[in-house]
């Protein structure tokens, strides 16, 4: 099944907002409205199975890892007509005219990944990507301080907020981070 029109949607939000258990839910649809999917994922997510997205609940779905966004061009299979890239922020800003010409050639194209950094700063071509979609959901986490929705995603070293200076890309999952929200939300700067 071809689609119409080419289309971009974002999914984004804090670590531990759902968004990759919302990128499977909408691949599984596409899956059973019989359209061929294939999905991308970087290589330096490795967290939980190289081959697969997978959600912090544990979902998944089978997954190429790239390491570089050109390399989508080498694997998209000429049947597809629904792309995922999961974890879009780690990527190189080559992905926003990759995203562009798969849309504009009329695929529907889903990306998820993280609006902002451990320091609450916009990340990497998200926010492009972000402006580029005709769809933006963004999802809210639960903050691990007072149980408010969550925005941010936090980073701790030895259990306390990293620095500012810190580096911007370490993987991990609920050892290194944890969801907050604005007000409790804490990157020192010294």
């Amino acid at each position: 099944m071809t689609h119409q029109h080419g289309s971009l949607e974002v999914i984004t939000g804090s670590m531990f907002s759902g968004k990759t258990d919302e990128l499977i839910r909408r691949l599984r649809r596409a899956t059973i409205a019989r359209q061929k999917v294939q999905v991308f994922k970087p290589v330096i997510d490795n967290r939980y199975a190289v081959e697969k997205v997978t959600s912090h609940a544990g979902t998944d779905y089978h997954a190429i890892p790239i390491q570089s966004a050109t390399e989508i061009w080498a694997q998209l299979e000429t049947d597809t007509t629904v792309i995922a890239i999961d974890e879009a922020q780690f990527f190189d800003p080559e992905i926003i005219p990759i995203v562009r010409q798969l849309a504009d050639r009329g695929l529907r194209v889903i990306v998820a990944g993280l609006d902002t950094d451990f320091r609450g700063e916009p990340f990497g071509p998200m926010p492009v990507l972000m402006a580029l979609a005709e769809q933006v959901e963004k999802l809210q986490a639960i903050c691990m301080v007072c149980g408010e929705p969550a925005c941010r995603t936090q980073r701790l070293v030895n259990g306390v907020p990293a620095r500012y200076d810190d580096p911007i890309v370490i993987v991990g999952a609920s050892e290194l981070y944890e969801a907050r929200c604005r007000a409790h939300h804490e990157v020192p700067r010294e």
